[in-house]
């Protein structure tokens, strides 16, 4: 994976950020080149798992890149070619829905709209709690959608959030290799 572009894209799904950070750190520290994105709501917002400027400041430490986190700023992924493969982790519920049905109105949807142009992987890793409900048929279109590839997920907590899905994010470096190679990461129940 020495010298491999990949564009690690953050949505949203705050809880997650904690375990998001060391697989960026793992990405780099395999040799990948890694270029941080955001959506406008994980850069700009505060929440109780942190202050958005100390996840800015943490994501731009690892990855040793300003952020991308305009449109203006992830267009030129598709028609220069810039990445290998393109992470979203976390992917909301909201992205999934944005990238099933075309909608390039964020960021990260447009990085993945400019990345696919170029039949180039793209990587969900999603966290949200509709998994199993109102997002499951986006789910159901971007897994049947060629060259977009899952971390594998499953339900955590199926008691306590019935339609809730988490990715297995341990699991990010080996999605995004076999993505590479054209191939889903097996099995999908994280």
């Amino acid at each position: 994976m020495k010298g491999l572009r990949v564009g690690f894209a953050l949505c949203g799904s705050f809880c997650t950020f904690q375990q998001i950070m060391p697989q960026v750190r793992r990405l780099v520290e395999s040799g990948c080149e890694v270029y941080p994105i955001m959506s406008r709501t994980a850069y700009e917002t505060d929440t109780r798992f942190g202050a958005a400027e100390d996840w800015r400041r943490e994501l731009e430490g690892i990855t040793g890149r300003a952020i991308w986190h305009t449109l203006t700023d992830v267009e030129p992924i598709g028609p220069k070619g810039l990445l290998e493969v393109l992470l979203v982790a976390p992917c909301t519920g909201n992205t999934l829905a944005k990238l099933a049905t075309g909608v390039t109105d964020t960021s990260v949807s447009m990085a993945c709209k400019a990345h696919l142009r170029n039949k180039r992987p793209v990587v969900l890793a999603i966290s949200t709690n509709d998994a199993l409900s109102a997002s499951a048929p986006n789910i159901g279109t971007l897994m049947n959608r060629k060259n977009v590839y899952f971390v594998p997920f499953k339900q955590d907590d199926p008691d306590g959030k019935p339609c809730s899905a988490v990715a297995n994010l341990g699991l990010v470096y080996e999605s995004v290799t076999a993505a590479y190679e054209g191939r889903q990461l097996q099995p999908m129940n994280g």
